[in-house]
């Protein structure tokens, strides 16, 4: 397998693990969107009722089944059906032009288009359809993405939002998002 062609673990995969490990509970059903190396998942198969990953890249996917991860090639959650407790993410959320991009599997796991929210929008989107009642989810943006705009995208889908942890980089700060539907706009 081209390990060029895999996303590596890096800051923003630590970040997402540590707010990960905080969130998790023993009876949860977990889904890894985009999981790229499997390292997340792999970092969550002791501490879960299940975990399950996904990925659009074929190398990724054989990458988080060596792993030991049961890991699906399907696009964001396509597919499947839920319900899922704990869904974390990690998206392609470098702000891309058309002109910048590059047709290789990597760039699936870097080009979030020109606002750098092109997958998180069709990822919320969808996401009520996989996720349990009381489910949680945790994302992962830039401050390059705009994480106040990927709130209010939460926000206008019925969830209530967060930001639960923040790394500062060269150039960017890395933030955890955690999103839970709204109750009180549900009438629970």
């Amino acid at each position: 397998m081209p390990p060029d062609q895999v996303y590596p673990p890096a800051e923003d995969s630590f970040l997402l693990l540590r707010a990960a490990l905080r969130e998790v509970r023993e009876r949860d059903r977990v889904l890894e969107v985009g999981t790229g190396s499997g390292y997340i998942a792999a970092g969550l198969a002791d501490r879960a009722a299940a975990v399950v990953a996904t990925d659009i890249n074929p190398h990724a996917v054989r990458c988080a089944r060596a792993r030991g991860v049961e890991a699906v090639r399907t696009d964001l959650f396509s597919g499947l059906c839920g319900p899922f407790d704990l869904i974390l993410f990690n998206p392609p959320y470098l702000p891309t032009m058309p002109e910048e991009r590059i047709e290789d599997w990597l760039e699936y796991a870097l080009d979030g288009g020109p606002t750098g929210r092109a997958v998180i929008e069709r990822f919320i989107a969808d996401l009520g359809r996989v996720l349990s009642p009381f489910g949680r989810v945790l994302l992962l943006v830039s401050s390059l993405t705009g994480p106040d705009e990927v709130r209010e995208l939460f926000a206008r889908r019925g969830f209530v939002s967060f930001i639960v942890d923040t790394e500062p980089l060269e150039g960017e700060t890395l933030s955890v998002i955690r999103a839970m539907r709204d109750l009180c706009r549900m009438g629970a």
